[in-house]
């Protein structure tokens, strides 16, 4: 079986994505729970030099979606992506469009992305890739991180979480 460039990133960002509502889920009703106020939790950081959750949210958006976009563009930005949250219910609801955004697209679109020049801008520097090259090597990477870190700061602010919470719904033989 040939796996496709669909299945490799957007399949992927999607059980991530998915994760990462479920997440922030369980973070919602910790802080229910415990009389704390969801919100304290938008600008926490795992280190001081670290940038806070909304971030890391609005990065799984920019490294997802924003990645595919960039790549029907030809071009990709480090800076872009949605505004950082000021609320939890801006955090959810970024990752909800997220959601919504790659359920949209569909599997010709993105394998006509295949072979296609992109070039990644980060002030004057101009990285150029394939759209492969971009998405496995660069965009998929990042997500992951801003994935896993966003999963950190509330597992570090006591949300109870496991690796099970940050892999999400498996791929399983049917």
């Amino acid at each position: 079986m040939a796996i496709s460039l669909y299945d490799v990133t957007v399949g992927q960002y999607l059980q991530i994505v998915d994760a990462a509502a479920g997440f922030l889920e369980r973070g919602l009703k910790h802080c229910t729970d415990e009389g704390a106020n969801p919100d304290d939790l938008v600008g926490k950081r795992l280190a001081g030099d670290m940038l806070p959750l909304s971030f890391q949210i609005a990065s799984i958006h920019h490294h997802s979606i924003g990645a595919i976009e960039g790549v029907k563009a030809g071009v990709f930005s480090a800076t872009g992506g949605p505004s950082m949250a000021e609320t939890y219910a801006e955090l959810q609801k970024t990752i909800a469009d997220t959601q919504a955004a790659l359920r949209a697209l569909t599997a010709e679109e993105v394998e006509a992305l295949a072979g296609k020049d992109v070039t990644f801008e980060f002030g004057a520097m101009k990285m150029p890739f394939t759209a492969e090259g971009f998405l496995l090597s660069f965009s998929l990477p990042n997500f992951y991180f801003h994935a896993s870190t966003a999963y950190d700061v509330l597992r570090a602010n006591g949300v109870p979480l496991g690796k099970r919470y940050f892999l999400g719904a498996l791929k399983l033989k049917s």
